[in-house]
């Protein structure tokens, strides 16, 4: 396990026959080119969420972000109250509720699961939210259940890891539309005001007619686990989860769809194909690499170049930039003319003695939940999981371009069954080999 070798079995996993509706969900996204037309859906902000019906939530995955997520759900309005927890390990739950319990937040033992089958025994509880914060290779498997059990759902980026998991995702939020569920997901750029109305202003044309634009996230590399003795290969991997593609989809994916998804957002559809590379030259463990340079070709002439780096002691940044006809934007909060200077700028409420507009800035990892408990109670119910499939989708897409050195269409994704990780989910020894990926080798996808 510590040799980063991959078989092929081990890198494409096993394919698997999909239900039309993952197909169809994914055929049926728009791809019409921006039209300059104010359609979008856009949530409530409100600066806390409405009184109403008192909302239980459970949480599967209790790391930082779990933690965060639940926290973050708490703050959202009045009534709402956590009151069950499931992980795969024992000690990871244990250290969630000690951070909750400093915070006055106190869980019944009878309500707190570990284990593989944790999430199982947590949909047993009496809930109305569930919160899915694990790796997200689990994601659909797990939103699959929390959406069969009758739950609304908050769930973390990305959707899945690999084309079978977003058709699954796919297929599973048809079903959260059917019974009137409600799920809100972890691209908080969305919740955000000002990127909110940075892309009103873009849509309804701003800068004119969108040409190109770029997205990137450079930053050091964010954490590894060094391997104790008693820990198995399975245990191993899920606890050093974002530095092996099958569990994390590797950074492009994790973390750089926050980027690729204010791009979808913005151009209003999703690209026809995707060339580049990367590589890895610093990483110690796991089988992802350092480094990708990604481009998107939505056709009609128009591109987005990705960056995503993970390497210490480099220049850091991350953002966006949509250039049109008549100025471009950095998607958050200001519209520049052609030559630089600002044609129109975002501005929060000032505390200082600056100008205030009345706007105050509420975090947007709050805003996202405060759409969720909001949605629930005025039963005007939303799925976000659709859209984030199709982000997910985009990056995987993206990766698979860098990882083989060849040019991926959208539709070779759509009719992609890749299934990344093991067979069988138990702590024990894997039968998995974790080569680096070389391009210009014949992978099937």
């Amino acid at each position: 396990m510590e040799n980063n070798r991959i078989s092929r079995r081990g890198f494409l996993g096993k394919s698997a026959l999909l239900g039309a509706a993952g197909f169809a969900g994914l055929s049926a996204v728009s791809s019409c080119s921006n039209s300059n037309k104010v359609d979008y859906q856009f949530p409530p902000l409100h600066e806390k969420a409405p009184d109403g019906k008192p909302l239980r939530a459970g949480l599967i995955g209790c790391g930082n972000r779990g933690t965060g997520a639940a926290l973050n759900f708490l703050s959202a309005g009045n009534g709402l109250e956590l009151v069950s927890l499931a992980d795969i390990f024992e000690d990871k739950l244990l250290e969630c509720r000690n951070k909750l319990q400093k915070q006055h937040i106190q869980l019944s033992d009878n309500n707190c699961f570990s284990g593989f089958d944790a999430f199982k025994k947590l949909l047993e509880v009496d809930l109305d939210v569930v919160i899915l914060a694990t790796p997200p290779h689990f994601r659909p498997l797990h939103f699959e259940a929390a959406i069969e059990a009758g739950k609304h759902v908050f769930m973390e980026k990305p959707a899945a890891v690999d084309s079978f998991g977003v058709h699954q995702v796919i297929a599973t939020s048809e079903k959260a539309v059917e019974k009137g569920l409600t799920v809100i997901t972890g691209t908080q750029r969305r919740h955000q005001r000002d990127y909110l109305e940075t892309y009103r202003k873009v849509a309804a044309g701003a800068i004119g007619e969108i040409t190109s634009a770029k997205a990137w996230w450079l930053r050091p590399h964010s954490w590894f686990r060094t391997r104790h003795e008693n820990w198995s290969d399975m245990e191993y991997m899920i606890r050093n989860w974002n530095n092996f593609c099958w569990l994390s989809g590797d950074h492009f994916l994790d973390t750089h769809i926050h980027n690729i998804d204010v791009v979808n957002w913005f151009l209003g559809r999703h690209p026809e194909s995707a060339m580049g590379f990367g590589g890895r030259v610093r990483r110690m463990t796991g089988d992802q690499y350092d480094f990708f340079s990604v481009d998107f070709d939505f056709g009609n002439g128009v591109s987005s170049h990705s960056m995503s780096r993970e390497i210490d002691g480099c220049t850091n940044s991350l953002g966006e930039q949509v250039t049109g006809t008549e100025g471009y934007t950095n998607c958050k909060n200001t519209i520049y003319y052609p030559d630089g200077t600002i044609k129109w700028q975002y501005q929060y409420s000032e505390n200082n003695g600056g100008t205030s507009t009345g706007v105050v800035k509420v975090s947007p990892y709050v805003q996202e939940h405060i759409h969720l408990v909001t949605a629930i109670r005025m039963n005007e119910p939303i799925v976000e999981s659709r859209r984030m499939a199709e982000s997910t989708l985009t990056a995987i897409m993206g990766r698979t371009a860098a990882y083989t050195g060849q040019k991926i269409t959208w539709e070779e994704m759509i009719q992609s069954n890749e299934r990344l990780g093991p067979d069988n989910y138990e702590l024990g020894p894997v039968e998995m080999d974790f080569p680096v990926p070389v391009p210009g080798e014949k992978i099937k996808i």
